[in-house]
């Protein structure tokens, strides 16, 4: 067998005993050293990251430009204003040097050069619709320019998008740690998982039933959900690992009939639901429903409703942390796509899905989880005051995850959990408007070098001496699928919206107009 081929034998093999044993090993040196490494920001070490979306492919080919989500976590790459870290950054298909200098030159007091001179990226060259990390521990060779950028395994660690068992296995292959969940307590993450944490937690979620298998489970399910509630109108379905809401459906139940023709009307009606995923069909959907399983819960109408979510850390200590709250734009068919998110959360309600959020972050400490994840809620106000509803708990990084970060990095500021607000050093308050789908036909051709073009004829910066402006990301998507990521920063909501709503006609205004060369 090749070269090649020997490491793809492996890539498919279930952990043995032996690996499972040696990855909690890695854990627990990484446990022992993580105070004092990562309290003194000055010490070195290496931090390698690996951006794979090593999540369910047939719903990753549902999203635009979904390949270029690898350049999500290049906020990390402000990590290196800490003057001895370095950082590796690996990808499938190379990055733009132009998007590598547009990230360098917005860290704080750092010369681009000495970043640099600490940054290194590597690539698969592959842009096969397969998770990073196959990729990678299919390239021996990939795998020992890694090892080589590496000076230190004792004080290096991985972090990573999510973390499957293909994360494992790297992290094995190399010998570093992962700031990041086991792979084996990923279930409590799945959608099924997350509403029996809620029920060890305490807080309300949706009526409606888990670990459903198969189109008769899921009928069965919809039929009792029905039967239980008569006057229920509409009803959701989910994929166990969907995610911004591409494996969700919607089933209308308004017109059901309320005799023993119930279960024969679901089943029928099965194949009709309102699926939030472009492109999606019935026959995929049911293949999905029977390899990841699903659950199916209750639509919560509202007239005045919101979707805010939580942001928590457990770090490997056992220090739990409230680290943000953002309220959710959702969009789709039946508003249940991720756009977006502003953060803070409303004022009203934000400590209130903080303290759930916790609670969740509790039982999920003792269950022995481990690094950044997020707690998504339905809110809806009702005779003047918010009914909070739990609906999904994410075990990885997330759309809210890169804009918070990105604040942070540029302001050195802090989240203060008491009120729920961001704080520069100064004491100025911070609030944002993020949006991953910043999309239209006319951005395409636009290339990042004239994206920073764009950017700096008009202003379109972060300022650090007013900790206000914008930054970007996503941005190789641009010339090919017309779709940006942005982070709008401001001193209160309206400042960041007007920045967005600047951004974006500025961006309509410059790819419409034939625009001269300026330098």
């Amino acid at each position: 067998m090749s070269a090649m081929a020997q490491p793809g034998s492996v890539v498919e093999a279930p952990a043995t005993d032996r690996e499972l044993a040696e990855f909690r090993e890695l854990q627990a040196r990484f446990a022992s050293s993580f105070a004092t490494l990562f309290d003194d920001p000055a010490l070195p070490r290496t931090v390698l990251i690996l951006p794979s979306l090593s999540l369910d492919q047939q719903v990753l080919a549902r999203i635009t430009g979904v390949h270029h989500y690898e350049e999500r976590m290049l906020c990390l790459l402000l990590l290196l204003r800490m003057p001895r870290t370095r950082v590796i950054y690996v990808t499938s298909t190379p990055i733009s040097e132009t998007i590598i200098d547009y990230y360098l030159h917005l860290l704080p007091g750092v010369p681009g050069v000495h970043a640099r001179s600490r940054l290194t990226l590597i690539s698969c060259n592959d842009a096969s619709p397969a998770p990073l990390t196959r990729k990678v521990l299919q390239r021996p060779h990939v795998l020992d320019r890694i090892r080589a950028a590496i000076s230190d395994p004792g004080s290096a660690h991985m972090t990573c998008f999510t973390v499957t068992e293909l994360e494992r296995k790297l992290a094995l292959a190399l010998g570093l740690p992962i700031y990041g969940c086991d792979p084996s307590l990923l279930h409590w993450g799945s959608k099924s998982g997350s509403r029996k944490v809620f029920r060890e937690a305490g807080i309300e979620l949706p009526l409606g039933f888990e670990d459903l298998g198969d189109a008769g489970q899921l009928a069965a399910a919809l039929c009792e959900l029905k039967r239980t509630r008569p006057a229920l109108r509409r009803a959701v379905v989910k994929l166990n690992e969907g995610f911004s809401g591409e494996g969700n459906a919607v089933i209308e139940l308004a017109d059901a009939p309320v005799d023993a023709s119930l279960l024969p009307w679901l089943r029928d009606r099965l194949p009709a639901m309102a699926f939030e995923a472009k492109g999606m069909t019935w026959e995929l959907y049911e293949d999905r429903l029977r390899s990841m399983g699903g659950i199916v819960e209750e639509f919560i109408p509202g007239a005045v409703k919101q979707s805010p979510s939580a942001q928590l850390r457990i770090d490997p200590v056992g220090r739990l942390e409230a680290v943000s709250t953002h309220d959710q734009v959702l969009g789709g068919a039946n508003g249940q796509i991720f756009l977006g998110c502003r953060f803070p959360a409303d004022r009203d309600y934000r400590l209130d899905i903080q303290a759930r959020g916790v609670r969740v972050a509790q039982v999920l400490a003792q269950k022995g989880v481990l690094g950044r994840f997020g707690v998504d809620f339905i809110s809806v106000k009702e005779s003047g005051s918010w009914r909070h509803v739990a609906i999904e708990i994410n075990l990885r990084k997330g759309g809210t995850t890169h804009p918070f970060l990105m604040l942070q990095f540029l302001t050195d500021g802090r989240y203060d959990p008491e009120t729920g607000e961001f704080l520069t050093p100064s004491g100025r308050p911070c609030c944002y408007y993020a949006s991953d789908n910043l999309e239209a036909e006319r951005y395409r051709g636009l290339t990042p070098f004239d994206l920073v073009d764009i950017a700096v004829v008009n202003g379109l910066h972060f300022h650090a001496a007013s900790s206000e402006g914008v930054a970007f990301h996503l941005i190789g998507a641009l010339s090919e699928f017309g779709k940006l990521g942005v982070v709008c920063i401001g001193r209160d909501h309206a400042r960041a919206d007007a920045l967005y709503r600047n951004t974006v006609d500025v961006l309509d205004r410059e790819s419409t107009a034939a625009r001269p060369r300026r330098f």
